[in-house]
């Protein structure tokens, strides 16, 4: 459905540990006035923000998803998706991730299930113009309609109105801008720049008709050794997305302990990374065991279910799940 992925009205989200048992939000989420500002001097790449203990997040590309999961991604993790049989959804925020990480100019390693996965990135939405923007816009056309006259009498009063209040504005001008760095909004309606999609950066990799995952993980190895920790190194940021990976479309389907041996392997090189790994997933063609593997592998998982409704309503609950243990900092 057209409109912004930020907003898909109404969304809920609720909580679940390893038990079953339903959390609260505030085990998820910090106070209000908390400070999120690291004291690290390490400097940050475009798309990445510091929050407390030295952690560092990317954005979903969904702000209301970053503000419920307490901050967005945590780079070093995992996240699964447990794909909706009834709405492609996951889609959407498989989507949102991966433009979020484009417009960034983040390095991205994109997989899935079809011949030409490269086909998939002309589906990526672009992000909406923010206000700054728009305020610059109509501004340059009142200029360009008035006299000079207004203009230069614009001009004096902004120099005034910033010679008392400069430092205040800019602060918060900083801020807002930071804010919108980190996270867009995305227009479902338009395309993504082809330019942007052009860029070296972006690698496409087909699992469909493959008989093994070594190439995956080859692959993912190689993307992922661009990306290690480095102690007041820049703090950049790599992204990994993998659609359907249990597909049937997939040589290597059936083959269960295959599968969970390249989570493992793939959780291990990440955790060591500056990256975030997301990967959807039909959870309806494994075994009840192996999809409970699965999840427990998982650093944040998703659950993505459409509210009955109209037909193609855009409305959908997140249901997610997180290791407490893997986001101390």
């Amino acid at each position: 459905s057209p409109g912004r992925v930020a907003a898909p009205p109404p969304m809920a989200a609720a909580a679940t540990g390893t038990g079953g048992q339903t959390l609260g939000r505030s085990s998820f989420s910090r106070a209000a006035s908390s400070k999120t500002a690291s004291s690290s001097s390490s400097p940050t790449a475009s798309g990445v923000k510091l929050g407390p203990n030295g952690a560092a997040f990317v954005s979903s590309g969904i702000p209301d998803l970053d503000r419920i999961l307490d901050g967005g991604f945590l780079l070093g993790s995992v996240v699964m998706v447990m794909e909706d049989s009834d709405a492609p959804h996951h889609l959407l925020l498989l989507r949102a991730f991966m433009a979020q990480g484009v417009v960034h100019k983040q390095p991205l390693l994109f997989a899935a299930p079809m011949k030409e996965p490269r086909s998939f990135l002309g589906a990526l939405p672009a992000p909406v113009a923010s206000s700054k923007e728009d305020a610059r816009q109509r501004a340059m056309g009142g200029g360009a309609a008035g006299d000079g006259r207004a203009s230069d009498e614009g001009l004096r009063i902004a120099w005034q109105y910033r010679k008392y209040f400069g430092d205040e504005r800019n602060s918060n001008a900083e801020h807002r801008d930071n804010k919108q760095e980190f996270s867009h909004d995305f227009d479902l309606r338009k395309p993504l720049e082809r330019h942007l999609l052009n860029a070296q950066h972006i690698e496409c990799l087909s699992t469909q008709d493959v008989d093994t995952l070594h190439d995956l993980q080859n692959r993912s190895s190689a993307f992922l050794s661009k990306h290690q920790r480095k102690e007041g190194g820049n703090l950049s940021a790599g992204r990994i997305a993998i659609q359907s990976l249990c597909a049937p479309q997939c040589g290597y389907f059936g083959k269960d302990w295959d599968m969970v041996s390249f989570l493992r392997s793939l959780k291990a090189m990440v955790r060591s990374s500056n990256a975030v790994a997301i990967i959807t997933f039909p959870y309806t063609v494994l075994s009840d065991s192996f999809c409970k593997r699965w999840q427990h592998l998982a650093d944040t998982l998703l659950s993505i279910k459409a509210i009955p409704g109209k037909p193609h309503s855009s409305k959908y609950v997140f249901l997610f799940a997180t290791s407490t243990a893997d986001r101390k900092a």
